[in-house]
């Protein structure tokens, strides 16, 4: 198939997004931009949701790493479906209880100003990291595989992408996200399942021919027992459940789309079974790995890792299930970059700006103030992604949890403080401090700690630790007084959100 064919799809399925986000964004407003007006339907929060959680970063790298470790990333995706619980059941009823529309504002009425704009900060930074390295990954497929025989560059490619992504989230925001969001989840998973079917009829294999065969070869191991490994068993698991709390609980832009359901009992449903299906579909993602190395090693292909997927789709199977990988692919794409932008234009509208807060801006001048961050934050995802063709040299998914451990530990112990202990902080402007000094440390562990510990290696575990650190600072800069819940509301009614 020729390129501009693949391309043709591509340009479709956009259009498609183009006349759902008409339909969705009218009569839309800045509430509908930032919270959907909190009438979304939690059942296609759930199923969207499964599509921004898994991004394309699990479409293409998860597959890739089988042929090293097995299914040993489902260590992590158990540790998942115990983080969405506590989320379920600690973080949301708490922001349903503050009827919050950025949930750093809890860190506002708990700490303070700067404690506020600190958290808010590092989701920034995380999340703009984060989300354009798994948009980094896609769009170096494409290129690779598609763009590069067109003759496009790398940089066209990127921009006008990102430009795709604007057009269809400038007016509706969160609105329009929840319904594109459900119609890609079901392009991805259609496009996992057609080519997990092919690959088993190609090779003449049933569903339990296939697990025996990849037994056989060693790649249905999960648990990993080597306790200095960073692949230990019990560090995946709680790893997994403290990177859920943190990146989903504690993450605007995924809770952003769980507080638009109207209630809170709806919002618990969708986190509940969101993680149920992400376990479910991260599980078909390593099957589809370990069926994608018994395929090359039956076609002498020697490609591994993140290219693997996309090579076999695109140069190996037949015209059909080309164009399914090509439109699962970028329906795995458009959630992890939408939202991403969406959340941090609503954070830095919301929480930095402060324009809910200003009760002399009218409706109009907020909306021309979202309207100009979301151009500012997709010129700065157009630069991410730039940086990352030009710097990247390993996975994508060791990027994206080595940062996830870095900058949303901050986050986790700063939540977890307000939440777990009464204490009062002395000083707040000690806490960006803190905030900064703790990944700092924890770089200084992790990169010494095989030496330091007898072979020990920090690993997925790294964001507890720097939580923890955060925590500890946080406690030795607070008195016993405890932390009174009414006189914090009243200060805050002088600051209205």
């Amino acid at each position: 198939m020729t390129p501009l064919i693949l391309f043709s799809f591509v340009i479709a399925y956009f259009a498609i997004l183009l006349v759902v986000a008409w339909y969705t964004s009218r009569n839309a407003n800045n509430d509908s931009f930032f919270i959907g007006n909190r009438n979304s339907n939690w059942m296609l929060v759930a199923f969207g949701m499964v599509g921004t959680s898994l991004s394309g970063v699990t479409f293409v790298s998860v597959p890739g790493t089988v042929g090293a470790g097995g299914f040993a990333y489902f260590q992590v995706v158990i540790g998942y479906v115990i983080g969405y619980f506590i989320v379920a059941y600690v973080l949301l009823p708490l922001y349903y209880r503050l009827n919050l529309t950025s949930i750093y504002n809890y860190l506002q009425r708990r700490f303070g100003y700067t404690s506020y704009k600190t958290g808010a900060l590092f989701f920034i930074i995380s999340r703009t990291i984060g989300a354009t390295a798994r948009l980094y990954l896609v769009i170096n497929v494409l290129q690779i595989f598609i763009l590069n025989k067109m003759g496009v560059p790398f940089a066209v490619t990127t921009a006008v992408i990102l430009l795709m992504i604007l057009l269809y989230t400038f007016e509706g925001g969160v609105k329009t996200i929840v319904f594109t969001d459900t119609l890609q989840t079901t392009f991805m998973l259609l496009g996992l399942v057609i080519c997990i079917v092919y690959i088993m009829n190609g090779m003449h294999l049933s569903f339990s021919d296939t697990i025996q065969s990849l037994n056989a070869k060693g790649y249905t191991r999960i648990f990993n027992e080597d306790v200095k490994s960073g692949g230990f068993w019990m560090k995946q698991i709680l790893g997994g459940a403290f990177i859920t709390i943190a990146m989903t609980g504690l993450d605007q832009e995924m809770m952003q789309k769980n507080i638009s359901v109207k209630t809170l009992k709806g919002s618990q449903k969708n986190m509940i079974t969101l993680s149920f299906l992400q376990a479910i579909v991260v599980f078909m993602f390593l099957v589809m790995g370990g069926l994608l190395y018994l395929y090359a090693t039956s076609k002498g292909i020697t490609t591994k890792g993140d290219d693997l997927f996309p090579t076999i789709a695109l140069n190996y199977l037949p015209t059909a299930v080309s164009i399914i990988f090509i439109i699962g692919l970028i329906s795995a794409l458009f959630p992890s970059a939408d939202g991403a932008i969406t959340a941090l234009t609503s954070s830095f509208c919301i929480d930095i700006l402060g324009i809910k807060r200003n009760a002399e801006l009218t409706e109009a001048k907020r909306k021309k103030t979202r309207r100009t961050v979301h151009l500012v934050f997709t010129f700065i995802f157009f630069v991410c992604v730039m940086i990352f063709k030009v710097i990247n040299n390993k996975s994508i998914i060791g990027i994206i949890l080595d940062v996830a451990g870095y900058t949303y530990g901050p986050l986790l112990g700063l939540f977890a403080f307000g939440i777990i202990s009464r204490r009062t902080v002395r000083n707040h402007s000690l806490v960006p401090v803190i905030c900064i000094l703790s990944p700092i440390l924890c770089y200084i562990l992790k990169t010494n700690s095989a030496q330091w510990f007898n072979g020990y290696q920090i690993g997925i575990e790294l964001l507890i630790l720097n939580g923890l650190l955060t925590y500890l600072g946080l406690l030795a800069v607070s008195s016993s007084q405890r932390y009174d819940a009414a006189a914090n509301e009243i200060a805050d009614s002088e600051h209205p959100r």
